[in-house]
């Protein structure tokens, strides 16, 4: 049996109509009908474009699913899904959920009356005592963002199913490389592909991929109904990224895992997050489910103020302060101020999310020149090695 990176790269075809080697780029509005209604597969670009078809196909037979469907960012990927959902249905959701999602959830469709809990769903027994008649949706993230929790997809997904809810699962942050969330039982699968996927800083993008066609036909007209597909360029900038993919994420995790070692290691740091770590909760679950652990790394200050973080996050060479992450250069943010801002503080802090809890994107530079770099910018941030424990910042 071939190697799944062979297949990856195989799986990609040739232009049937040229033998270009590299998809096509079909960037049109519309196409051409013998007749009405007559056409070759394609009428308008909402509907269908071959190149965005393309990278559909790609990315259902890389996560295992029947189908697949491409959005114009990660949230509008996320908002398809919901729209499966109807008034007085419930979410169960990760506690530790993402920023953009949390402010989806509840100042978007609350007022439709969907309802969201949220759970600490690192131990499943959490989901299971949850559950209510009305919950039709489990959502995971895992690893989370930013404390990386890992939750266990395949008990989760034994749950949903006993209960006929659907599971979804936000595998951004480990990739197909590492984890296949449908090959342990979830019903759906999200990327926000403007990561790992297209791995270079250079697109927004969003996939949707189902184990079961009726499930992704659904899907599909959500799609086309409510127009957030994603455009030609984009999906073919998506579909050059994933050709690198596997090879990309295996220097991610072992960047990340020395700069882990580094971080635990050092007297200013009271926690890491990393589960490539034996002491992160649940890096049993991660290594059995997942072939890697990623290429996030977050860690908390002993100084726990957002003073403190300011001031080592604006102090990197390397590391250069933005949102997002996945890319092939190095980031860094304070998810108190940037990607976890819209989340109420009393919520963020009892997630995890303290003041001065920084997120690393480790990318693919040397990892010694990484390392440098954060050494570095805790003797320019002049960060203090006193101990101010999270539950002490919680007083304040």
């Amino acid at each position: 049996m071939s190697n799944i990176v062979t297949e990856l790269l195989h799986s990609i075809p040739a232009d049937p109509l040229t033998g270009a080697v590299s998809i096509p780029i079909y960037q049109t509005s519309t196409f051409v009908q013998d007749a009405p209604g007559v056409n070759k597969g394609y009428d308008y670009a909402r509907s269908g474009n071959p190149t965005r078809a393309a990278l559909e196909t790609l990315i259902a037979g890389i996560e295992k699913g029947a189908a697949g469907a491409a959005f114009a960012s990660g949230l509008a990927a996320i908002d398809a899904v919901i729209k499966l959902l109807e008034a007085g249905d419930e979410i169960l959701a990760v506690d530790d959920i993402y920023g953009g999602a949390f402010r989806l959830f509840t100042q978007v469709y609350q007022k439709f009356g969907i309802t969201v809990r949220y759970v600490d769903t690192t131990v499943a027994e959490n989901v299971l005592n949850a559950i209510t008649a009305k919950t039709k949706l489990i959502w995971l993230e895992t690893p989370t963002n930013p404390t990386l929790k890992i939750s266990d997809i395949e008990a989760i997904a034994k749950i949903a199913k006993a209960n006929h809810i659907l599971l979804c699962v936000d595998n951004t942050f480990a990739s197909p490389a590492l984890q296949l969330p449908i090959t342990l039982g979830a019903d759906i699968v999200v990327h926000s592909a403007t990561k790992y996927l297209g791995g270079h800083s250079d697109l927004i993008a969003g996939l949707v991929i189902t184990k079961e066609k009726a499930l992704g036909d659904k899907i599909k007209f959500i799609q086309n109904a409510s127009g957030a597909v994603l455009s030609p360029f984009d999906s073919w900038l998506v579909i050059r990224g994933i050709e690198t993919l596997h090879l990309r994420v295996k220097q991610h995790c072992a960047n990340a895992q020395a700069v882990a070692e580094f971080l635990q290691s050092h007297p200013a740091v009271s926690k890491v997050y990393y589960p490539g770590l034996k002491d992160h909760f649940n890096h049993g679950i991660a290594a059995r489910q997942a072939k890697g652990f990623g290429g996030i790394v977050s860690f908390i200050l002993k100084e726990d103020t957002v003073e403190a973080a300011n001031a080592f996050v604006t102090a990197t060479t390397y590391f250069k302060l933005a949102e997002s992450l996945g890319g092939v250069k190095s980031l860094l943010c304070h998810p108190a101020q940037m990607t976890h801002k819209s989340i109420p503080e009393e919520i963020r802090r009892a997630s995890g999310v303290a003041d001065s809890l920084i997120r690393l994107s480790v990318g693919l530079e040397d990892a010694d020149d990484l390392v440098d770099d954060l050494s570095n910018a805790f003797k320019k941030s002049k960060i203090s090695t006193d101990k101010k424990t999270f539950a002490q910042a919680l007083s304040f």
